[in-house]
């Protein structure tokens, strides 16, 4: 086994909570949350979404917390260390290649972000400009795209090289205030714009006639995604705490902070999609196509718009580097790479392999599965309605059956002075999740292809 003497730990516990919060709070929230929303009819998706959120997310957040800071080391090192001489590292493992995959188009988005900072300082952000034309045309690129992902994923793997506490947390604890703040200011210019009530009511008004069986895996799958579950981070996150950092409490914030956010980007989007006249199932581009409009209507909004497409970036920037940090500290952990060659080896990869994602709006559009889409749509299928799911049901039976739920929630509350997990833990690890898991990935994948 390697020597993990010298691990690194979070600087403080905040430290811990903004990284994340950083990973979980991004594209997910502000570019996902909104388009996922709008092709699953509002309000009552928002409605499945919080109760996915409450019931599985935070006790499958707490429970790779602790299964990383009881493991001490990546997500497969964790899981042999729980369970020596066994095959569950196999889940740590898809955990790995989760975070792999979704990193692989998660920088392509990255690099729509970044080629958006350029279109809005540069003016392209108009009252008379077609948005919809903008963004298709964009990427309906061959090459752009492609330098623009590149640009975003050697960012990832600068920051992943400087270190958890030099890196991650440096620049997660800058980029959250900034982007909190900007964010509420364009809230309140949203909720000015007329018409603006309808995007509230499609926001907050449930039409429960709307409601089908993909609505419960794509709100799942949304929560996954969006609290970076499934994919290791949180295993990985946590093999950095000490004992003395309360689990509980901090994944509270965290489910807090990230829920937060999405119903915040929401407020910002659906009232603009509405004010404008936009279609709210308009899918992956719908951010990109309703903000510069936004921005197009307000004063300044040459500096609005470049200040929140960059802020849009970093925040991406902080996902992207917890997806990476979960497969470098693999290499790092149980193959002795060093932390540049692991971030830069791995980065490099991960962009070959994301570019059929980029190419599937271009010289690969013919591509499409029925039910799912392009190559993108596909990508994005893939990770978060079967790899994501399916990630976090390995982890809640191991913990419930094999660890054992005692010794999970043992673990979660050892620090003696703060918030404690209850008995509610045992059953819910044990049943309730699992059960919830199987029969949404079932019946979801059912409505998808039937």
């Amino acid at each position: 086994m390697p020597d993990l003497k010298g691990r690194e730990n979070w600087a403080s516990r905040l430290g811990f909570i903004l990284a994340a919060a950083g990973s979980a709070v991004g594209l997910g929230n502000i570019w996902r949350f909104p388009f996922v929303v709008g092709t699953n009819g509002g309000a009552v998706f928002v409605l499945i979404y919080l109760v996915i959120v409450i019931f599985i997310g935070y006790p499958l957040m707490v429970t790779e917390t602790v299964v990383g800071r009881a493991g001490k080391r990546n997500p497969v090192g964790a899981f042999q260390a729980l369970a020596p001489n066994s095959p569950w590292w196999l889940a740590g493992a898809l955990g790995v290649f989760t975070g792999f995959l979704i990193l692989s188009y998660y920088s392509v988005v990255g690099g729509w972000s970044l080629a958006y900072v350029i279109k809005a300082l540069t003016g392209e952000f108009t009252t008379d400009a077609d948005f919809v034309a903008l963004f298709t045309g964009h990427i309906s690129l061959t090459i752009a795209p492609i330098i623009w992902h590149a640009v975003f994923m050697v960012l990832t793997v600068a920051i992943i090289a400087g270190g958890v506490v030099k890196g991650i947390q440096r620049w997660v604890q800058f980029l959250w205030p900034v982007m909190a703040v900007l964010i509420v200011i364009l809230i309140i210019r949203a909720l000015t714009l007329e018409g603006s009530g309808a995007g509230i009511a499609f926001l907050f008004r449930p039409d429960f006639s709307e409601i089908t069986a993909r609505t419960f895996l794509d709100a799942i799958a949304q929560s996954f995604f969006t609290l970076s579950l499934g994919m290791g981070v949180f295993i990985t996150y946590g093999s950095y705490l000490s004992d003395r950092d309360n689990v509980p409490s901090s994944a509270a914030t965290v489910v807090g902070l990230d829920t937060g956010i999405a119903i915040l980007a929401g407020l910002v989007i659906f009232p603009a999609v509405f004010a404008f006249g936009f279609e709210p199932g308009a899918g992956a581009g719908l951010a990109f196509i309703t903000l510069p409009a936004v921005f197009a209507e307000m004063p300044v909004g040459t500096l609005f718009g470049t200040s929140f497409f960059l802020l849009l970036s970093l925040a991406a920037l902080t996902s992207a580097i917890s997806l990476l940090e979960v497969v470098a500290s693999w290499l790092i952990d149980e193959k002795g790479w060093t932390r540049k060659s692991a971030s830069a080896v791995l980065g490099a990869v991960i962009f070959v392999v994301g570019i059929p994602a980029s190419l599937g709006f271009s010289a690969f559009s013919g591509f499409a599965i029925p039910g799912i889409g392009d190559l993108f749509d596909t990508y994005d299928w893939i990770a978060n309605s079967i790899l994501l799911p399916l990630g976090g049901l390995l982890t809640a039976v191991f913990a419930g059956y094999v660890w054992k739920a005692k010794s999970a929630r043992a673990e979660a509350n050892k620090d003696h002075m703060g918030m404690k997990i209850g008995e509610w833990y045992g059953p819910a690890l044990r049943y309730v999740v699992p059960l919830a898991i199987i029969l949404v990935m079932a019946f979801g994948i059912i409505d998808t292809f039937v």
